[in-house]
Protein backbone atom coordinates (compact mmCIF):
# COMPACT_ATOMS: atom_id res chain seq x y z
CA UNK A 1 0.00 0.00 0.00
CA UNK A 2 1.60 3.50 -0.73
CA UNK A 3 1.97 6.39 1.66
CA UNK A 4 -0.56 8.15 0.34
CA UNK A 5 -3.27 5.07 0.27
CA UNK A 6 -2.18 4.77 4.14
CA UNK A 7 -2.60 8.17 5.25
CA UNK A 8 -6.08 8.29 3.68
CA UNK A 9 -6.82 5.05 5.50
CA UNK A 10 -5.77 6.22 8.73
CA UNK A 11 -8.01 9.73 8.46
CA UNK A 12 -11.02 7.42 7.41
CA UNK A 13 -10.24 5.11 10.47
CA UNK A 14 -9.72 8.79 12.90
CA UNK A 15 -12.98 9.67 11.68
CA UNK A 16 -15.03 6.06 12.47
CA UNK A 17 -13.02 6.16 15.91
CA UNK A 18 -14.26 9.85 16.11
CA UNK A 19 -17.40 9.36 15.63
CA UNK A 20 -17.48 6.23 18.13
CA UNK A 21 -16.25 8.29 21.33
CA UNK A 22 -19.01 10.74 20.55
CA UNK A 23 -21.47 8.32 21.16
CA UNK A 24 -19.30 6.35 23.87
CA UNK A 25 -17.46 9.31 25.82
CA UNK A 26 -17.04 6.56 28.51
CA UNK A 27 -15.00 4.36 26.13
CA UNK A 28 -11.08 4.80 27.63
CA UNK A 29 -9.85 2.10 25.14
CA UNK A 30 -11.77 4.05 22.13
CA UNK A 31 -10.09 7.60 23.22
CA UNK A 32 -6.83 5.76 23.35
CA UNK A 33 -7.10 3.74 19.59
CA UNK A 34 -8.24 7.07 18.87
CA UNK A 35 -5.42 9.20 19.81
CA UNK A 36 -3.13 6.43 17.99
CA UNK A 37 -4.65 7.15 14.77
CA UNK A 38 -4.39 10.70 15.30
CA UNK A 39 -0.67 9.96 16.44
CA UNK A 40 -0.15 8.09 13.06
CA UNK A 41 -1.48 11.30 11.12
CA UNK A 42 1.05 13.47 12.64
CA UNK A 43 -1.84 15.56 14.82
CA UNK A 44 -0.29 15.23 17.61
CA UNK A 45 -2.30 17.96 19.51
CA UNK A 46 -5.81 15.98 19.22
CA UNK A 47 -3.42 12.72 19.72
CA UNK A 48 -2.19 14.14 23.12
CA UNK A 49 -5.68 15.21 23.87
CA UNK A 50 -7.06 11.79 23.59
CA UNK A 51 -4.76 10.06 25.61
CA UNK A 52 -5.59 12.48 28.70
CA UNK A 53 -9.47 11.36 28.12
CA UNK A 54 -7.90 7.92 28.19
CA UNK A 55 -6.29 8.30 31.44
CA UNK A 56 -4.93 5.45 33.11
CA UNK A 57 -5.65 3.10 29.37
CA UNK A 58 -2.81 5.25 28.42
CA UNK A 59 -0.36 4.53 30.75
CA UNK A 60 -1.27 0.80 30.87
CA UNK A 61 -1.15 0.20 27.73
CA UNK A 62 2.12 2.55 26.92
CA UNK A 63 4.15 1.30 29.80
CA UNK A 64 3.29 -2.40 29.01
CA UNK A 65 3.48 -4.68 25.91
CA UNK A 66 0.72 -5.32 24.60
CA UNK A 67 0.18 -7.88 21.56
CA UNK A 68 -0.50 -5.58 18.35
CA UNK A 69 -3.18 -8.05 17.37
CA UNK A 70 -5.02 -7.32 20.49
CA UNK A 71 -4.85 -3.58 19.80
CA UNK A 72 -5.79 -4.26 16.06
CA UNK A 73 -8.27 -6.62 16.88
CA UNK A 74 -10.02 -4.18 19.52
CA UNK A 75 -10.23 -1.69 17.04
CA UNK A 76 -11.40 -3.27 14.19
CA UNK A 77 -14.35 -4.15 16.69
CA UNK A 78 -15.02 -0.25 17.04
CA UNK A 79 -14.42 0.63 13.40
CA UNK A 80 -16.82 -1.95 12.38
CA UNK A 81 -19.66 -0.86 14.91
CA UNK A 82 -18.57 2.90 14.14
CA UNK A 83 -19.41 2.01 10.29
CA UNK A 84 -22.62 -0.13 10.60
CA UNK A 85 -23.92 3.01 12.71
CA UNK A 86 -22.87 5.32 9.37
CA UNK A 87 -24.34 3.25 6.86
CA UNK A 88 -27.69 3.26 8.85
CA UNK A 89 -27.50 6.93 9.18
CA UNK A 90 -26.50 6.74 5.09
CA UNK A 91 -29.43 4.48 4.30
CA UNK A 92 -31.75 7.07 6.52
CA UNK A 93 -30.76 10.34 5.00
CA UNK A 94 -31.07 8.53 1.35
CA UNK A 95 -34.58 7.70 2.17
CA UNK A 96 -35.59 10.99 3.50
CA UNK A 97 -33.75 12.81 0.29
CA UNK A 98 -36.03 10.51 -2.14
CA UNK A 99 -39.00 11.63 0.13
CA UNK A 100 -37.71 15.56 -0.59
CA UNK A 101 -37.38 15.03 -4.28
CA UNK A 102 -40.63 13.67 -4.70
CA UNK A 103 -42.49 16.12 -2.66
CA UNK A 104 -40.50 18.94 -4.83
CA UNK A 105 -41.73 17.50 -8.31
CA UNK A 106 -45.47 17.79 -7.12
CA UNK A 107 -45.38 20.98 -5.28
CA UNK A 108 -44.68 24.43 -7.53
CA UNK A 109 -41.51 26.32 -6.89
CA UNK A 110 -42.41 29.34 -4.88
CA UNK A 111 -40.44 32.25 -3.14
CA UNK A 112 -41.63 33.63 0.09
CA UNK A 113 -42.29 37.16 -0.23
CA UNK A 114 -39.47 38.95 0.96
CA UNK A 115 -36.94 36.30 1.22
CA UNK A 116 -34.30 36.47 -1.65
CA UNK A 117 -32.98 33.19 -2.77
CA UNK A 118 -29.52 32.53 -1.69
CA UNK A 119 -26.66 33.31 -4.39
CA UNK A 120 -24.32 30.40 -5.45
CA UNK A 121 -21.19 30.58 -3.41
CA UNK A 122 -22.34 32.54 -0.43
CA UNK A 123 -22.16 31.20 2.82
CA UNK A 124 -22.67 32.22 6.89
CA UNK A 125 -19.14 32.98 8.16
CA UNK A 126 -17.79 30.59 10.71
CA UNK A 127 -15.26 31.61 13.12
CA UNK A 128 -15.51 28.05 15.91
CA UNK A 129 -14.43 24.89 15.84
CA UNK A 130 -15.23 21.40 17.04
CA UNK A 131 -17.49 20.29 19.61
CA UNK A 132 -15.65 17.38 20.91
CA UNK A 133 -12.02 17.57 19.26
CA UNK A 134 -10.35 20.51 17.50
CA UNK A 135 -11.59 20.35 14.26
CA UNK A 136 -12.30 22.83 10.89
CA UNK A 137 -14.50 25.49 10.92
CA UNK A 138 -16.63 23.81 8.33
CA UNK A 139 -17.46 21.15 10.68
CA UNK A 140 -18.55 23.26 13.38
CA UNK A 141 -21.17 25.44 11.65
CA UNK A 142 -21.68 27.48 14.57
CA UNK A 143 -22.37 31.48 14.68
CA UNK A 144 -19.26 33.04 15.59
CA UNK A 145 -20.76 35.93 17.88
CA UNK A 146 -19.25 36.53 20.81
CA UNK A 147 -21.26 35.58 23.92
CA UNK A 148 -22.90 38.18 26.09
CA UNK A 149 -20.58 37.15 29.50
CA UNK A 150 -17.21 35.68 29.22
CA UNK A 151 -15.42 33.59 32.26
CA UNK A 152 -11.50 33.35 31.86
CA UNK A 153 -9.02 30.71 33.56
CA UNK A 154 -5.73 29.98 33.09
CA UNK A 155 -3.55 27.23 32.56
CA UNK A 156 -0.25 25.66 31.78
CA UNK A 157 0.88 25.88 27.98
CA UNK A 158 1.44 22.44 27.39
CA UNK A 159 -1.88 21.72 28.96
CA UNK A 160 -3.92 24.13 26.52
CA UNK A 161 -2.54 22.62 23.80
CA UNK A 162 -1.71 19.48 24.40
CA UNK A 163 -5.72 19.73 25.65
CA UNK A 164 -5.56 18.46 29.71
CA UNK A 165 -6.65 21.95 30.30
CA UNK A 166 -10.00 21.36 28.13
CA UNK A 167 -10.16 18.13 28.81
CA UNK A 168 -10.77 19.15 32.76
CA UNK A 169 -13.12 21.99 32.16
CA UNK A 170 -15.30 19.49 29.67
CA UNK A 171 -15.21 17.31 33.00
CA UNK A 172 -16.23 19.96 35.29
CA UNK A 173 -20.21 19.81 36.73
CA UNK A 174 -19.50 23.27 36.25
CA UNK A 175 -18.78 24.20 33.02
CA UNK A 176 -19.68 28.26 32.34
CA UNK A 177 -21.41 28.53 29.48
CA UNK A 178 -18.22 30.08 27.93
CA UNK A 179 -14.70 30.15 28.81
CA UNK A 180 -11.64 31.85 27.89
CA UNK A 181 -8.04 30.06 28.45
CA UNK A 182 -4.95 31.65 29.00
CA UNK A 183 -2.03 29.86 28.79
CA UNK A 184 1.02 30.12 31.44
CA UNK A 185 4.44 29.22 31.00
CA UNK A 186 5.84 26.31 32.94
CA UNK A 187 9.57 26.15 34.27
CA UNK A 188 10.06 23.47 36.27
CA UNK A 189 7.54 22.92 39.00
CA UNK A 190 6.82 26.61 38.33
CA UNK A 191 3.67 28.50 36.34
CA UNK A 192 4.71 31.98 35.60
CA UNK A 193 1.94 34.49 35.68
CA UNK A 194 2.87 37.00 33.73
CA UNK A 195 1.20 39.96 32.33
CA UNK A 196 -1.12 39.56 29.00
CA UNK A 197 -0.94 35.79 28.85
CA UNK A 198 -1.52 34.77 25.50
CA UNK A 199 -4.90 33.61 24.87
CA UNK A 200 -4.72 29.53 23.78
CA UNK A 201 -9.03 29.11 23.42
CA UNK A 202 -12.12 29.43 24.01
CA UNK A 203 -15.18 26.82 24.93
CA UNK A 204 -19.00 27.76 24.52
CA UNK A 205 -21.74 25.61 24.62
CA UNK A 206 -23.91 25.69 21.75
CA UNK A 207 -27.60 25.64 21.29
CA UNK A 208 -27.39 22.14 20.87
CA UNK A 209 -25.76 21.41 24.28
CA UNK A 210 -22.67 20.71 22.37
CA UNK A 211 -19.10 21.97 23.99
CA UNK A 212 -17.69 24.53 20.70
CA UNK A 213 -13.74 25.17 21.19
CA UNK A 214 -12.23 27.98 19.13
CA UNK A 215 -8.29 27.56 18.63
CA UNK A 216 -6.37 30.62 19.24
CA UNK A 217 -3.11 29.15 18.49
CA UNK A 218 -2.89 29.06 14.69
CA UNK A 219 0.52 27.09 14.80
CA UNK A 220 -1.52 24.47 16.71
CA UNK A 221 -4.68 24.16 15.05
CA UNK A 222 -3.30 25.33 11.68
CA UNK A 223 -6.36 27.28 11.37
CA UNK A 224 -7.10 31.12 11.04
CA UNK A 225 -8.29 32.47 14.19
CA UNK A 226 -10.90 35.07 14.62
CA UNK A 227 -9.43 38.47 15.56
CA UNK A 228 -8.43 37.86 19.67
CA UNK A 229 -8.00 41.70 20.19
CA UNK A 230 -10.98 42.46 22.49
CA UNK A 231 -10.47 39.08 24.36
CA UNK A 232 -6.83 39.70 24.50
CA UNK A 233 -7.37 43.10 26.26
CA UNK A 234 -10.42 41.04 28.78
CA UNK A 235 -7.80 38.78 29.62
CA UNK A 236 -5.41 41.66 30.83
CA UNK A 237 -8.49 43.20 32.30
CA UNK A 238 -8.57 39.66 34.46
CA UNK A 239 -5.26 39.10 35.37
CA UNK A 240 -5.51 42.53 37.24
CA UNK A 241 -8.40 41.84 38.91
CA UNK A 242 -7.06 38.51 40.28
CA UNK A 243 -4.16 39.94 41.66
CA UNK A 244 -6.21 42.27 43.28
CA UNK A 245 -8.47 39.59 44.93
CA UNK A 246 -5.77 37.46 45.41
CA UNK A 247 -3.77 40.32 47.70
CA UNK A 248 -7.53 40.85 49.38
CA UNK A 249 -7.87 37.37 49.85
CA UNK A 250 -4.94 36.99 51.92
CA UNK A 251 -4.92 40.24 53.91
CA UNK A 252 -8.91 37.90 54.92
CA UNK A 253 -7.08 34.96 55.65
CA UNK A 254 -3.65 36.67 57.72
CA UNK A 255 -6.33 39.29 59.96
CA UNK A 256 -8.13 35.83 60.74
CA UNK A 257 -5.19 34.49 62.04
CA UNK A 258 -3.93 37.03 64.08
CA UNK A 259 -6.65 38.75 65.48
CA UNK A 260 -8.69 35.49 65.73
CA UNK A 261 -11.48 36.62 63.69
CA UNK A 262 -12.18 38.22 60.29
CA UNK A 263 -12.61 42.12 60.02
CA UNK A 264 -16.00 43.58 59.72
CA UNK A 265 -14.98 46.42 57.54
CA UNK A 266 -12.21 47.21 55.30
CA UNK A 267 -10.81 49.76 56.86
CA UNK A 268 -9.65 47.34 59.60
CA UNK A 269 -6.90 46.06 56.69
CA UNK A 270 -5.38 49.26 56.45
CA UNK A 271 -5.25 50.93 60.23
CA UNK A 272 -2.17 53.29 60.80
CA UNK A 273 0.83 51.20 62.06
CA UNK A 274 1.43 49.02 63.72
CA UNK A 275 -2.08 47.10 62.90
CA UNK A 276 -1.54 48.37 59.00
CA UNK A 277 -2.50 44.69 57.32
CA UNK A 278 -1.93 46.07 53.54
CA UNK A 279 -0.50 49.01 52.24
CA UNK A 280 -3.84 50.00 50.68
CA UNK A 281 -7.28 49.20 48.83
CA UNK A 282 -8.51 49.38 45.94
CA UNK A 283 -12.11 50.17 44.15
CA UNK A 284 -12.31 46.74 43.29
CA UNK A 285 -10.99 44.95 46.75
CA UNK A 286 -13.57 47.56 48.65
CA UNK A 287 -16.94 45.96 46.06
CA UNK A 288 -15.88 42.51 46.61
CA UNK A 289 -15.12 42.51 50.33
CA UNK A 290 -18.41 41.20 52.00
CA UNK A 291 -18.82 38.71 49.23
CA UNK A 292 -14.89 37.41 49.40
CA UNK A 293 -15.32 37.79 53.90
CA UNK A 294 -18.73 35.77 53.63
CA UNK A 295 -17.12 32.78 51.31
CA UNK A 296 -13.97 33.10 53.91
CA UNK A 297 -16.79 32.61 57.05
CA UNK A 298 -18.60 29.69 55.24
CA UNK A 299 -21.70 31.16 54.86
CA UNK A 300 -21.32 31.64 51.19
CA UNK A 301 -19.79 29.10 48.73
CA UNK A 302 -16.16 30.60 47.37
CA UNK A 303 -16.94 30.79 43.62
CA UNK A 304 -14.21 28.94 41.91
CA UNK A 305 -15.40 26.61 38.72
CA UNK A 306 -12.29 26.15 37.06
CA UNK A 307 -10.08 23.05 36.53
CA UNK A 308 -6.59 22.96 39.12
CA UNK A 309 -3.54 23.90 36.90
CA UNK A 310 -1.47 21.04 36.08
CA UNK A 311 0.72 20.48 39.10
CA UNK A 312 -1.53 21.11 42.00
CA UNK A 313 -2.41 25.03 42.16
CA UNK A 314 -6.48 25.14 43.32
CA UNK A 315 -7.88 27.94 40.70
CA UNK A 316 -10.91 29.65 40.09
CA UNK A 317 -12.75 31.66 36.75
CA UNK A 318 -14.30 35.23 37.31
CA UNK A 319 -17.35 36.21 36.88
CA UNK A 320 -17.49 38.26 33.09
CA UNK A 321 -20.63 40.77 33.21
CA UNK A 322 -18.70 43.40 31.28
CA UNK A 323 -18.60 47.17 32.70
CA UNK A 324 -16.88 49.56 31.12
CA UNK A 325 -14.25 46.98 30.19
CA UNK A 326 -13.70 45.27 32.99
CA UNK A 327 -15.15 42.56 34.58
CA UNK A 328 -17.54 43.20 37.08
CA UNK A 329 -16.84 42.77 41.33
CA UNK A 330 -18.86 41.76 43.97
CA UNK A 331 -21.18 38.49 44.30
CA UNK A 332 -20.48 37.56 41.01
CA UNK A 333 -16.75 37.35 41.47
CA UNK A 334 -14.78 33.99 40.91
CA UNK A 335 -11.68 33.82 42.87
CA UNK A 336 -8.44 32.04 40.66
CA UNK A 337 -5.75 32.52 43.58
CA UNK A 338 -7.43 30.15 46.08
CA UNK A 339 -4.26 29.76 48.14
CA UNK A 340 -3.19 32.73 50.06
CA UNK A 341 -0.02 34.27 48.82
CA UNK A 342 3.26 33.67 49.83
CA UNK A 343 7.18 34.81 49.78
CA UNK A 344 9.74 32.44 48.57
CA UNK A 345 13.48 33.86 48.60
CA UNK A 346 16.23 31.89 46.69
CA UNK A 347 19.66 33.02 47.70
CA UNK A 348 21.32 30.93 45.14
CA UNK A 349 19.40 32.46 42.44
CA UNK A 350 19.05 36.27 44.15
CA UNK A 351 15.07 36.04 43.33
CA UNK A 352 12.57 37.07 45.54
CA UNK A 353 9.01 34.94 44.71
CA UNK A 354 5.48 36.09 45.67
CA UNK A 355 3.18 32.28 44.93
CA UNK A 356 0.53 30.87 45.48
CA UNK A 357 0.44 27.39 45.26
CA UNK A 358 2.56 26.66 42.35
CA UNK A 359 2.13 29.76 40.21
CA UNK A 360 4.43 32.33 40.64
CA UNK A 361 2.50 35.69 40.52
CA UNK A 362 6.10 37.76 40.71
CA UNK A 363 9.77 37.13 40.39
CA UNK A 364 12.10 40.05 41.82
CA UNK A 365 16.09 40.43 41.84
CA UNK A 366 17.06 41.06 45.30
CA UNK A 367 20.10 41.50 47.40
CA UNK A 368 21.48 39.31 49.91
CA UNK A 369 24.17 38.53 52.34
CA UNK A 370 25.46 35.42 51.23
CA UNK A 371 25.70 32.86 54.54
CA UNK A 372 24.74 35.69 56.67
CA UNK A 373 21.32 35.63 55.36
CA UNK A 374 19.73 33.24 57.26
CA UNK A 375 17.69 30.12 55.99
CA UNK A 376 14.45 28.80 57.14
CA UNK A 377 10.85 29.98 57.55
CA UNK A 378 9.45 33.64 58.55
CA UNK A 379 6.67 35.82 58.44
CA UNK A 380 6.50 39.09 58.20
CA UNK A 381 5.99 40.82 61.66
CA UNK A 382 5.83 44.60 61.09
CA UNK A 383 5.34 46.56 57.67
CA UNK A 384 6.76 50.40 57.84
CA UNK A 385 6.39 53.48 55.35
CA UNK A 386 10.28 55.05 55.16
CA UNK A 387 12.08 53.43 57.76
CA UNK A 388 14.12 55.96 60.12
CA UNK A 389 11.97 59.10 58.49
CA UNK A 390 13.43 58.38 55.25
CA UNK A 391 12.51 56.88 51.84
CA UNK A 392 16.12 57.53 50.51
CA UNK A 393 18.31 56.12 53.47
CA UNK A 394 20.02 52.61 53.33
CA UNK A 395 16.63 51.42 53.99
CA UNK A 396 14.74 52.61 51.02
CA UNK A 397 11.46 53.30 50.84
CA UNK A 398 9.52 50.42 52.91
CA UNK A 399 10.72 47.78 55.28
CA UNK A 400 8.72 44.44 56.33
CA UNK A 401 10.73 42.78 59.29
CA UNK A 402 10.75 39.04 59.46
CA UNK A 403 9.56 37.87 62.37
CA UNK A 404 11.03 38.79 66.24
CA UNK A 405 14.57 39.04 63.90
CA UNK A 406 16.92 42.11 63.01
CA UNK A 407 16.42 41.19 59.32
CA UNK A 408 14.00 42.76 57.13
CA UNK A 409 13.03 42.91 53.16
CA UNK A 410 13.72 46.24 52.55
CA UNK A 411 14.90 48.72 49.34
CA UNK A 412 18.13 50.54 49.45
CA UNK A 413 20.61 53.22 48.63
CA UNK A 414 23.25 51.00 46.86
CA UNK A 415 20.97 49.43 43.60
CA UNK A 416 23.93 48.19 42.28
CA UNK A 417 23.92 45.90 45.14
CA UNK A 418 21.01 43.99 44.28
CA UNK A 419 22.36 40.48 42.77
CA UNK A 420 25.12 40.81 45.05
CA UNK A 421 26.24 39.50 48.61
CA UNK A 422 26.74 42.81 49.86
CA UNK A 423 24.39 43.12 52.93
CA UNK A 424 24.73 42.08 56.61
CA UNK A 425 22.06 39.47 56.39
CA UNK A 426 18.79 41.68 55.07
CA UNK A 427 16.88 41.27 52.15
CA UNK A 428 17.42 44.42 49.54
CA UNK A 429 15.11 45.16 46.46
CA UNK A 430 14.60 48.41 44.03
CA UNK A 431 12.19 50.90 44.71
CA UNK A 432 9.70 49.85 42.60
CA UNK A 433 9.59 46.15 43.20
CA UNK A 434 9.96 46.86 47.36
CA UNK A 435 6.65 49.32 47.38
CA UNK A 436 4.99 47.05 44.50
CA UNK A 437 5.98 44.04 47.40
CA UNK A 438 4.65 46.09 50.11
CA UNK A 439 1.30 46.63 48.50
CA UNK A 440 0.82 43.30 48.23
CA UNK A 441 1.65 40.76 50.90
CA UNK A 442 -0.54 41.36 54.22
CA UNK A 443 1.15 41.42 57.19
CA UNK A 444 1.58 37.80 58.65
CA UNK A 445 2.83 36.31 55.22
CA UNK A 446 5.17 33.44 55.09
CA UNK A 447 8.49 33.79 54.04
CA UNK A 448 10.59 30.83 53.21
CA UNK A 449 14.08 31.61 52.31
CA UNK A 450 16.42 28.40 50.61
CA UNK A 451 18.22 27.69 47.97
CA UNK A 452 17.73 26.70 44.49
CA UNK A 453 14.14 26.54 44.16
CA UNK A 454 13.24 29.29 42.07
CA UNK A 455 13.52 30.10 38.38
CA UNK A 456 16.04 32.73 37.43
CA UNK A 457 13.38 34.44 34.90
CA UNK A 458 11.67 37.40 36.30
CA UNK A 459 8.38 37.87 36.16
CA UNK A 460 8.02 41.81 36.68
CA UNK A 461 5.44 43.50 34.58
CA UNK A 462 5.85 46.83 33.51
CA UNK A 463 2.06 48.07 34.74
CA UNK A 464 2.97 47.69 38.22
CA UNK A 465 0.39 46.45 41.37
CA UNK A 466 -1.55 49.49 42.91
CA UNK A 467 0.99 51.00 45.37
CA UNK A 468 0.57 54.41 46.20
CA UNK A 469 2.37 55.92 49.40
CA UNK A 470 0.02 54.72 52.36
CA UNK A 471 -0.91 57.54 54.65
CA UNK A 472 0.19 56.85 58.62
CA UNK A 473 2.41 53.83 58.35
CA UNK A 474 4.85 55.68 59.26
CA UNK A 475 7.05 54.71 62.63
CA UNK A 476 8.65 57.94 63.71
CA UNK A 477 9.13 56.26 67.49
CA UNK A 478 11.59 53.59 66.85
CA UNK A 479 15.03 53.84 65.13
CA UNK A 480 15.47 50.50 63.01
CA UNK A 481 18.96 49.13 63.39
CA UNK A 482 18.28 45.98 60.92
CA UNK A 483 21.52 43.84 59.79
CA UNK A 484 22.15 45.60 55.84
Amino acid sequence: MTTELKVEANMKNAQHLKAYVQMHPDNKMAWYLLGKEYYKNGQYGKANYCYNQAGEVYEAFERSKVPAEMLQQYEEGLLESARERQTARLRKRRVLLALMLLLLMLIPAAVAPGIQPERAGTAAPVAAISAVLPETAEEAKVSPREPASLDFTAVAADAATGGGGLAAILKSAKTPSATALLSMKRSGKWLLWKKGLPLEATLAKSGEGRIVYQSYNQAACACQPPDPAELKQQGLNWQKQQEELAVLWSALRAYKNSKGAYPEVVQELVKPFPANVLGGITPLMKEAFAPLRSAARGEAPLLSASPQPSGGQEAGTPGQEQTGGRPAAGPGEKLFFKQPLAIIVDKQNYRLAVTSGNVIVRNYPVGLGGDKTPEGEFFIKDKVVNPNGRDNGEFGSRGMQLSDSNYAIHGTNEPDSIGKDESLGCIRMSRKDVEELFAMVPMGTKVQISQGVLPEELVVPEERFPSDSPRNQTNPHKVYHWLN
